[in-house]
């Protein structure tokens, strides 16, 4: 359990996220994740590296329950600077990420997916941003670059999902596959960047990232920054100690 890293064939590294129950990542797990991304495209052997996870759904986003059970910011700064570390961690891979969602990819999730270079999903999956809900704000830079500006609007406001079959037909989910076929269908996407020349593979992976109209490390921490507004408001605490009240109730 954790995040593990293995090595499959010719150049292609897998990362699996395991944080039972849901995958809802606590700070510490946000960071190790980041490093694994880090240190598996860094790998000189390493031309392309494919992110999925086991359990229920892909990503469930922060540990919320971790946050209210620490007392002052201390849990609030790490979840948001450890989703930072990840996020840029994916964007700035110096291979191509492939990310493999299965379920649920809620809040930090899209935050992951949004900056893999192609996302491949389970029949199953959906993507959404409960942020509202939950007093906080973040991953609508993320979320723009899977779904239209308008559908991304409506979902930051309504904190409703769309499917991986709508984002197949916006081209953002590359393939949409039956979920016991997931893990393949991101292996067969992979062994084709595999195939390519490393030096260029690297190199496109660079190009493609300089020529992106929105910083999105910077867009994002933007907005954290009304994150923090309103946990100072007491709008955080107020919506975070009404989700775990919820979770505790069943």
């Amino acid at each position: 359990m954790g995040i593990s890293t293995r090595k499959h064939g010719d150049g292609v590294r897998e990362i699996v996220v395991d944080v039972p129950p849901v995958n809802a990542l606590p700070v510490q797990a946000w960071f190790e994740l980041a490093e694994a991304v880090r240190e598996a495209g860094g790998d000189a052997g390493s031309r392309v590296v494919v992110l999925r996870a086991e359990g229920r759904g892909f990503n469930a986003g922060v540990d919320i329950k971790e946050m209210q059970a620490a007392s002052g910011f201390e849990a609030l700064v790490g979840a948001n600077r450890g989703c930072h570390a990840a996020f840029a961690a994916v964007y700035g891979c110096e291979v191509p990420v492939v990310a493999a969602v299965h379920g649920f990819c809620l809040g930090g999730g899209v935050g992951l997916a949004g900056n893999a270079d192609i996302v491949v999903a389970a029949e199953d999956a959906y993507f959404g941003l409960p942020e509202v809900e939950r007093g906080a704000l973040g991953a609508a830079t993320h979320l723009a670059r899977l779904v239209p500006q308008h559908l991304m609007r409506a979902m930051v406001y309504t904190c409703r999902n769309v499917t991986a079959a709508e984002l197949h037909a916006f081209g953002s989910v590359l393939a949409v596959a039956p979920a016991d076929r997931l893990r393949e269908t991101a292996f067969e996407v992979a062994e084709q960047i595999a195939a390519k020349d490393p030096y260029v593979i690297r190199r496109a992976k660079e190009s493609l990232n300089g020529i992106d109209p929105v910083d999105v490390n910077r867009s994002y921490r933007f907005e954290q920054g009304f994150t923090f507004e309103l946990n100072l408001m007491g709008a955080g605490d107020r919506h975070r100690d009404a989700f775990v009240a919820e979770r505790a109730r069943g």
